[in-house]
């Protein structure tokens, strides 16, 4: 959802640099070690939070400002990724069966995208505190296929960070990463994923995917 349906992330990223001051600490080094927090879930990214500010610093002190400033700026709307809005409404008029996996809460998820305008294009919504295990683990994306009633090996899934291409790859599903946020040295996972620049990209190529299956299965017959 962040960073791939919705461009929450650099919102984020901004409401932790206006923490900066606050705080003492160097904007440079905060926005180097927001690109290590995304696609983690709550509990280990409060971990690591905790780890960079160091023993010296008050971590609830700085959590609330950091979620008073990601307010401030949420007051304005949820902003939305390119191409998103048309792209996921063509596929619901379409009869796509979607599901938003997401490492954030689950009920925040759902208010984020329902204010946004999309949460009545998706059959269900499972948060990262709705699942047995976070991502890179697998068990999101298949418990969202079960939710579809579609095999993970018939599923597209359409993710931003390393952490989520890794647990839809693992699952079974056809994985596209569309990078948003990342440290641009990095290494991508090599999980056999395709790569894209938009949702509407992504879907193209997973359609062509399953177009050329099909084919290849009706030709096995």
């Amino acid at each position: 959802m962040d960073g791939l349906l919705l461009d929450t992330e650099r919102l984020t990223l901004d409401a932790f640099l206006d923490c900066a001051p606050e705080f003492d600490l160097d904007p440079g080094e905060m926005r180097a070690f927001f690109m290590t927090l995304i696609g983690s879930a709550r509990t280990q990214g409060e971990a690591m939070v905790r780890d960079f500010i160091g023993l010296d610093r008050d971590f609830d002190a700085l959590d609330l400002a950091w979620q008073h400033h990601s307010q401030r700026r949420l007051a304005a709307g949820i902003p939305v990724k390119p191409t998103v809005a048309e792209t996921i409404s063509a596929l619901h008029a379409s009869g796509a069966v979607m599901a938003v996996v997401t490492s954030t809460f689950g009920d925040k998820a759902r208010h984020h995208l329902d204010r946004a305008g999309l949460l009545r294009c998706f059959r269900t919504v499972i948060g990262g505190d709705e699942v047995p295990a976070n991502k890179p683990d697998p068990a999101p994306y298949v418990q969202a296929a079960e939710q579809l009633g579609v095999p993970p090996q018939n599923c597209a899934a359409f993710e931003d960070s390393d952490t989520g291409i890794t647990a839809a790859a693992r699952a079974g599903c056809f994985a596209v990463q569309i990078p948003d946020l990342r440290p641009s040295a990095r290494a991508f996972p090599d999980v056999g994923q395709r790569f894209a620049t938009t949702l509407t990209e992504a879907v193209t190529t997973a359609q062509a995917h399953f177009h050329h299956e099909r084919r290849r299965q009706g030709r096995s017959l």
